[in-house]
């Protein structure tokens, strides 16, 4: 075996050595934070409650703050109708401003001559690496 495949080879098995253990680590840490996030919602729960009961927003303790708001979202369930109501109403705004990446993709792919202004592009090579 050359040297260079030999090195390849040796750089390939410490990746996946690295990946592993990133692996297990990630697996353990999402475990164990799962269950200190299932135990802070409960208590937050027990916040809002008492919020709720004593009919205040904020209470000051000697081991801190803490207090409840009203946090609203929004969402369609109808792209097409929301897309219409956007352009009636000219509220881009409304929207937040990213691509999808898959579908600029291939629209560009299939219409070549046709490139937004202000348009950048970034492409890298990326390795991948995959168990024999």
């Amino acid at each position: 075996m050359s040297e260079v495949k030999s090195t390849a080879e040796q750089l390939t098995k410490v990746y996946l050595k690295i990946k592993d253990k990133r692996s297990e680590l990630s697996a353990a840490f999402k475990e164990e934070d799962g269950k200190l996030t299932e135990q802070m919602d409960k208590v937050k729960k027990a916040l809002l409650e008492y919020c709720k009961e004593q009919g205040v927003d904020s209470v000051k303790t000697s081991a801190g703050l803490f207090y409840r708001s009203a946090k609203t979202r929004y969402w369609t369930s109808d792209w097409s109708n929301m897309h219409e109501f956007v352009l009636e109403h000219e509220a881009p705004e409304l929207l937040d401003k990213r691509l999808n990446q898959t579908n600029m993709k291939q629209f560009l792919e299939e219409n070549p001559d046709l490139v937004p202004k202000g348009l950048n592009v970034d492409s890298e090579y990326v390795v991948s690496v995959r168990r024999k």
